[in-house]
């Protein structure tokens, strides 16, 4: 038998089942003349799908139920690991079900979620969330804690519960405080013990906190106090300070929603010298100029905030990209609606964007526009999250893995408009512009779960357990 032959694939997808017995899988579903995309390159190739998984790729005959990907191109299942649901929780805000649709109709397969207004600190606050989420998400998850100052010896217990990271926070944010120096240092010893992983968000607190208190000293409660209140430098300090903590205790961290090319460039340092450590890319910092805080309000009310100042700036964010500084994309999905941000100042309106609906097609209009490769969108946004969080069966078109594809017309065009927005939100900030590509379909394990951007809210989505659960 030929290596790498369809045949191949099937029995190796049957050892992999624990065949009892060497017999042929028939093919559930065929896939058939599409371009499929991976991180590594593009092909010209039919996908054959058993049981919700990938079993073969090749000229494949014809058989079970047949998609015809002629003309589109053919995405693993985009992998969002930072997107916040407020289920349970502030559910006026977004919840599973809406916002596993808006993923869903926009090529994300899989989620890791973690939720700010109820988050999960304790194993039992795991089982209890899992329990919930029965029957409300449409597309497949894992699940984050955030980690307290008085729980890091809880640490192990939740690693072993099945937790997919842990979240960190330098400085307080949506009531989750922040850890100091040497704090943080304690929380990365014992991820470097537990071989865990964290993802961390950086803004220095002493430096936000001496901001706050100067600008509201002086009475300022303008929108343009959101670039100076949580400032580059206070993101530039946290993150050096991290890389250096990750470095003096093995642990193995991701930098949250990196703002500008600078911070990438201490962890791109970092992991020359072999610390590991990525840097999460989230679209707000390639689309958004610093200066629309002023004229938008808390519709730009994110932090770290957009930094983009000049054209210069934003073209080192896409060089950063290109040249593999940036580990992931995420969404960083932290959605409110109209009402809910025009609800305070800019102090008190909530932070987040809504992204689930639009992350995908926002890179795949900046690939075919020619400011990336294809293959970035499926290494940065499947397979790498999938890798670096240990999600089996995700990120990959490769025989033995899950069925989740995502089809695009690469001549397609989408124009993003608030009434098409599926999150809880019902706004997006980039109504108003025009992308190339459009998704044609989304399946996840071999299911059709929306088409033409509608869902079909099946909720068919399954959790996965971290990699250090012991419940296997």
């Amino acid at each position: 038998m030929k290596a790498g032959s369809p045949a191949c694939f099937v029995q190796a997808f049957e050892q992999a089942l624990g065949s009892q017995e060497r017999r042929t899988v028939e093919l559930d579903l065929t896939v058939k003349g599409g371009m499929v995309v991976s991180a590594h390159g593009r092909a010209l190739t039919d996908l054959g799908v058993t049981r919700g998984r990938i079993v073969a790729s090749g000229d494949l005959q014809v058989a079970g139920t047949v998609v015809d990907a002629s003309g589109l191109l053919v995405f693993p299942g985009m992998v969002d690991t930072h997107v916040h649901l407020m289920d349970p929780g502030s559910t006026e805000r977004e919840d599973f079900p809406h916002g596993t649709r808006a993923a869903g109709s926009r090529g994300v397969t899989t989620i890791v979620e973690h939720s700010h207004a109820h988050p999960v600190r304790t194993p039992d606050e795991l089982s209890e969330k899992v329990a919930y989420l029965q029957g409300r998400s449409n597309v497949d998850f894992g699940l984050a804690a955030h980690l307290w100052p008085e729980d890091i010896s809880g640490m192990p217990a939740l690693w072993r519960a099945g937790i997919s990271f842990f979240k960190i926070f330098t400085c307080t944010t949506h009531g989750v405080p922040g850890l100091d120096a040497s704090t943080a240092g304690r929380a990365l010893e014992m991820l470097g013990s537990l071989d865990a992983t964290a993802l961390i968000h950086c803004e220095d607190e002493s430096l936000t906190a001496l901001a706050e208190k100067r600008l509201t000293d002086l009475g300022r409660d303008d929108p343009g106090v959101l670039p100076e209140w949580r400032s580059r430098e206070a993101e530039m300090t946290a993150v050096a300070t991290i890389v250096d903590l990750a470095e003096a205790h093995g642990a193995r961290v991701t930098i949250a929603h990196v703002s500008n090319a600078a911070a990438v460039a201490i962890v791109s340092e970092a992991t020359v010298r072999g610390v590991d450590v990525g840097a999460e890319a989230c679209p707000q910092y390639f689309a958004f100029d610093e200066s629309e805080v002023v004229e938008h309000g808390a519709l730009r009310k994110f932090t770290p905030p957009a930094r983009i100042r000049d054209e210069d700036e934003r073209a080192a964010m896409w060089d950063t990209l290109r040249a593999g500084g940036f580990s992931q994309i995420s969404t960083d999905h932290a959605p409110s609606t109209l009402a809910q941000k025009a609800s305070g100042d800019i102090w008190t309106a909530p932070f987040g964007l809504p992204g689930l609906d639009t992350t995908f097609p926002f890179f795949l209009d900046a690939a075919l526009r020619g400011l990336i490769e294809l293959e970035d969108i499926a290494r940065l946004y499947s397979s790498a999250p999938a890798r670096r969080y240990a999600l089996q069966g995700k990120g990959s078109l490769e025989p033995g893995s899950d069925a989740d594809f995502v089809l695009v017309d690469p001549e397609g065009l989408w124009r993003v408009r608030d009434e098409d927005i599926l999150s809880k939100a019902g706004w997006s900030p980039y109504s108003g512009r025009q992308l190339q590509g459009s998704i044609v379909a989304t399946y996840l394990r071999g299911r059709e779960i929306a088409v033409s951007g509608r869902p079909h809210d099946e909720r068919s989505g399954m959790f996965i357990p971290g990699p250090g659960s012991d419940s296997d």
